[in-house]
């Protein structure tokens, strides 16, 4: 009996536990800064909700993942459930002793758990002393030092007190690499990031161990062994061995193993795609056959795959590349293109954009809900993002959908911020300048860009202030708008003085890949005044002006990047033709430019400029609307000061061609990459005098050779070049030296 009633007892124990009690009242208790309603919320509960123990620990997990409570207890008993807690004091400020720096104490804050305002907690508290100490490491500040604590306000107030000693910074005072055999140090030096200390390097930050710019030194070599035909290399470690008390040395040990070269490359394609699409692959095979191994190359040959397949075939595919390693150091590749299951984009969900419309990012998407879902056409997709310069990162992720032939695009940014502030100067032989602008490149969060600048120099004042929107009523077309104020006092070598007022607006858009058309309209009022000096003629051009011109445009961009180009070209054709205008000047602008690759590592162009500018009624034209040469057109001359002239001053002409070559030269200084050697041959011709047949039109090829140097040193862009004149006109003035140094901040 006495078994029986024990097992019995048990039974009800275990029944009573499993069914819980239904709580009738909740007691809150100990809180003093967090509301009942929050705990109320946190903890996930109702009256008249049957709690049992499974429960009451689900209860205790939710109100210690608010953060919020040091201590929590939780009890049921008679119906009633009773939280009792004790709340983490709050924290009124965080302090930083030791450091007068705010760029250190902001790169600290990043990465803090902790914030002003928010709950104390001692286990977080510890951690972000740690985060402190690996952010003083990046800055370079190995040595430093912490001493953490906090300090009691009362009221459950605290502060939070860290005394750092900063310590100098740790300085690379050399570097070497272990294991190569291949390339000269000095050479490899120029490949990463890191550099050697060195006193004239005093702004630079690369001269100080940072732990961020040493694991990409190990991508940059890693990418340039790759690319000279070492498929095997391996990077084993780089690590600090300390000198003395504030320097290291750093080695990066390399080994290279075999060098490999392309074998056989081939493509395989699904038995329905057209293999005349892609001749300019095979092409390429056969160029690369026998060639030193290259992932630059191999990443190249993808690339043309995506674009060709989604160009011409616009399949469901999924493109990988076989690899095949031969006895004598050759890789075999087949490039193989399968198509897929085909899938629907059921939806694209978009995060992250606390400040962008949903809209401007759709409006870069090159895939839309119900659209065949293609990986090429999402990755186009992220990269056209990226390529809006609104955000810090941006994330694919495909998720399945409900339906079995259905994926989920979940696209996450992370904004940062999108204004600017610039200010420049720049002094040379062709006189200085100064230049100060204001940007902002996404504006309300619209994708609308505002600007606003002013530059200033002896002869000019330019204020332009502008608006445009890339993504004009969520399509590809761009509209912008903006007003401008110029001077131009050109009295003393070219007998005129200009003040034009006025403003522009205009659209373009893609018509075509890589064919944009632009249209746009200006109107502007201008007076002139004259030197007393001038011509006769010239001095009767003295007066206001109101003139409206329709913008023409044709741009035909196949550049490979925008900024230090290697291959392509560009084609550029502009049209002004006057609607309103008391001289209806016609002009017409082509510009062609041509980029190659010599040879490795060389950057050449050849460029050719044709401009006309005439009355379409036969009257005069202004003397602001004459042609004169870019100095970048024609060095060796003064700017300007080439052409038809009146007396003593350059007037300008109605016709204007420029042709340009320029080729970048062999490194003579290989540690210092931030030096361009140029060499340069420059022809050009200025002619045309519409209002006086008697006058000199100077109609004579100009051309020059020279040499250039292009050095980016810490204080801004420095350049300058050495010209001989090959053939001039006896008027022209010529420069043999041109000098300029120029910074932005």
């Amino acid at each position: 009996m006495k078994i029986l009633s024990k097992i019995i007892l048990v039974l009800v124990l275990l029944i009573n536990n499993a069914l819980g009690e239904i709580v009738k009242k909740i007691d809150i208790l100990g809180n003093k800064r967090i509301p009942d309603e929050t705990i109320m919320m946190f903890s996930d509960i109702n009256i008249n909700e049957n709690v049992d123990n499974n429960r009451l620990n689900i209860i205790l997990k939710n109100l210690y993942d608010s953060n919020f409570f040091e201590n929590i207890i939780v009890d049921l008993t008679k119906n009633t459930l009773t939280i009792t807690v004790v709340e983490f004091p709050i924290i009124e400020d965080i302090i930083f002793k030791g450091i007068k720096a705010n760029k250190i104490k902001d790169e600290i804050n990043k990465n803090l758990n902790l914030k002003p305002r928010s709950s104390f907690n001692k286990v977080v508290f510890v951690e972000d002393q740690k985060s402190i100490l690996s952010t003083l490491k990046n800055l370079g500040y190995y040595f430093a030092s912490i001493n953490s604590y906090v300090e009691d306000l009362g009221d459950n107030r605290v502060n939070l007190i860290n005394d750092i000693t900063l310590g100098d910074k740790a300085k690379i005072r050399k570097i070497t690499f272990i294991g190569n055999k291949i390339f000269k140090d000095r050479k490899l030096r120029n490949i990463i990031v890191s550099e050697e200390y060195k006193f004239w390097k005093f702004i630079s930050g690369k001269k100080f161990l940072n732990n961020d710019l040493i694991n990409l030194d190990q991508r940059l070599l890693k990418s340039f062994y790759l690319n000279n035909g070492y498929y095997d290399v391996e990077i084993n470690s780089s690590f600090a061995k300390i000198l003395d008390d504030n320097s290291f040395e750093l080695i990066f040990n390399i080994n290279a193993n075999n060098k490999f070269y392309f074998g056989d490359l081939s493509l395989s394609l699904p038995d329905d795609f057209q293999e005349e699409n892609y001749v300019e692959l095979k092409n390429l095979f056969e160029d690369l056959k026998d060639e030193a191994y290259s992932i630059n190359s191999v990443e190249k040959i993808v690339s043309k795959i995506d674009l060709i397949t989604t160009n011409e075939e616009f399949k469901t595919i999924s493109a990988f590349v076989e690899e095949n390693i031969t006895e004598k150091n050759n890789i075999n590749l087949n490039f193989v293109i399968k198509e897929t299951e085909k899938f629907f984009v059921e939806r694209i969900n978009i995060f992250g954009n606390n400040i962008t419309r949903e809209n401007v990012i759709r409006n870069q998407l090159e895939l839309d809900e119900g659209d065949p879902y293609n990986e090429i056409l999402n990755n186009k997709s992220v990269n056209n993002l990226k390529k809006l310069n609104f955000f810090k990162n941006v994330n694919s992720e495909i998720l399945e959908g409900k339906e079995n032939n259905s994926k989920i695009i979940n696209i996450t940014v992370e904004e940062k911020p999108t204004g600017e502030i610039m200010a420049g100067a720049g002094f040379g032989t062709s006189g200085s300048t100064l230049t100060f602008g204001v940007k902002e490149n996404n504006y309300l969060g619209k994708g609308l860009s505002v600007d606003a600048n002013v530059t200033i120099s002896p002869e000019n004042f330019k204020g332009k202030l502008g608006i445009s929107n890339s993504n004009y009523n969520n399509s590809d077309r761009s509209i912008y708008g903006n007003i401008q104020a110029l001077e131009i006092d050109r009295m003393t070598d070219f007998g005129y003085k200009s003040n034009k007022t006025g403003f522009e607006i205009g659209t373009l858009f893609e018509y075509l890949d890589d064919f944009n058309l632009g249209l746009s309209t200006r109107t502007f009022y201008e007076k002139i005044e004259t030197d007393s000096t001038a011509s006769t003629r010239q001095q009767k051009q003295e007066g206001n002006y109101f003139d409206n011109f329709v913008k023409i445009n044709f741009d035909y961009d196949k550049r490979n990047q925008k900024f230090r180009t290697t291959e392509g070209y560009r084609s550029f054709y502009s049209l002004d033709l006057p609607t309103i205008s008391k001289t209806n000047t016609l002009t017409n602008t082509y510009n062609y430019k041509l980029f190659s690759e010599l040879y490795e590592n060389n950057l050449s162009s050849l460029s050719l400029l044709l401009q006309s500018s005439n009355s379409i009624t036969g009257d005069d034209i202004k003397l602001s609307e004459r042609l004169s040469i870019p100095g970048s057109k024609l060095r060796g001359f003064e700017t300007g000061k080439v052409g038809p002239k009146d007396g003593g001053d350059f007037i300008g002409g109605n016709y204007l061609v420029a042709l340009n070559f320029q080729s970048t030269l062999p490194k003579i200084l290989e540690d210092n990459q931030n030096i361009d050697l140029l060499f340069f041959i420059d022809a050009a011709n200025l002619w045309g005098v519409d209002y006086d047949s008697s006058l000199d039109d100077a109609s004579k090829i100009r051309s020059s050779i020279g040499i250039a140097v292009d050095w980016f040193t810490a204080i801004g862009p420095l350049n300058f070049s050495l010209t001989e004149t090959l053939t001039k006109n006896d008027t022209d003035v010529t420069e043999s030296f041109r000098f300029n140094i120029g910074t932005s901040f």
